[in-house]
């Protein structure tokens, strides 16, 4: 398991209220040992002009995945992770339903962490892919 301890789906989405996470109704739905899932509507909130899913949505979706996912791997009491690098390619649109993000590690070092973060649509069909780097710095 990677997780520095024990945590729950109500925990996570039980956080502080008012952030981006809340506006996109993002909602974490799986944890694993090693994975972390959340899933996000393609809605009025998350479409771009054109019908489809916008790709910012899906970054924030992405990020969120892989922001959480680092702070739950560190020690909260000394550090926190904080986004240093996110890229992502947007592979199909999504006009509807909910696009749900798995996210996993590929390094987590000392000063930084990188996570995968696949994006699906409801058919099961990869919409996107995205790499984020995490830094994590001293808690101040």
């Amino acid at each position: 398991m990677i997780w520095a301890k024990e945590f729950s789906l109500e925990d996570l989405n039980g956080r502080p209220k008012g952030h981006i996470g809340e506006v996109m109704e993002i909602e974490f739905t799986e944890i694993t040992p090693d994975s972390l899932s959340a899933r996000m509507p393609v809605n009025e909130k998350t479409r771009q002009p054109y019908g489809i899913l916008h790709g910012g949505a899906s970054v924030v979706l992405a990020e969120t995945l892989g922001s959480v996912a680092s702070n739950l791997v560190i020690n909260s009491d000394k550090y926190i992770g904080v986004g240093l690098e996110v890229n992502a390619n947007h592979l199909r649109p999504v006009k509807s339903g909910f696009v749900t993000g798995v996210c996993t590690p590929i390094h987590i070092g000392g000063k930084t962490h990188v996570w995968d973060i696949k994006l699906y649509d409801q058919r099961g069909k990869m919409t996107c892919v995205s790499r984020l780097t995490v830094a994590i710095i001293p808690k101040t």
